[in-house]
């Protein structure tokens, strides 16, 4: 699994990549009530917002982790989107995508870097307002 700062992930699984957020991020967002999956067919560039998720606290953007196709969307989440709270990193994946450059997702980082990042940003934070 890899990961990107924007609190992705995405996992290898086959010629396909799944993506979805991480459990930090569900964690942050709270209970989430919507997710408005792409569709089908969707051209996707890394790096670009290409759905969002809302929750009772804000609505999010999800941002691509790599560029591609969307083959298959998690339609379970139409219904149930608390499974995202449940299950972010398993069962609440998003999409899974045909990458159009396999490559990008050498890029993403692993999770020691995630988390590195996670508690990099949480130290500037309490620097900055205390």
């Amino acid at each position: 699994m890899k990961f990107q700062k924007s609190h992705e992930w995405a996992k290898q699984d086959g010629e396909f990549i799944i993506v979805g957020i991480t459990d930090h991020a569900q964690g942050q967002l709270s209970d989430i009530v919507y997710v408005g999956l792409p569709d089908v067919g969707m051209e996707v560039e890394a790096g670009e917002e290409f759905m969002t998720v809302d929750s009772v606290k804000s609505s999010s953007e999800i941002y691509a982790p790599i560029s591609g196709e969307v083959l298959e969307v998690n339609s379970v989440l139409e219904d149930e989107p608390e499974l995202v709270n449940a299950s972010a990193e398993g069962d609440g994946w998003f999409v899974k995508i045909k990458p159009s450059q396999p490559a990008e997702y050498d890029e993403l980082m692993d999770k020691d870097a995630y988390q590195a990042s996670i508690e990099d940003r949480a130290f500037f934070m309490k620097r900055r307002y205390f």
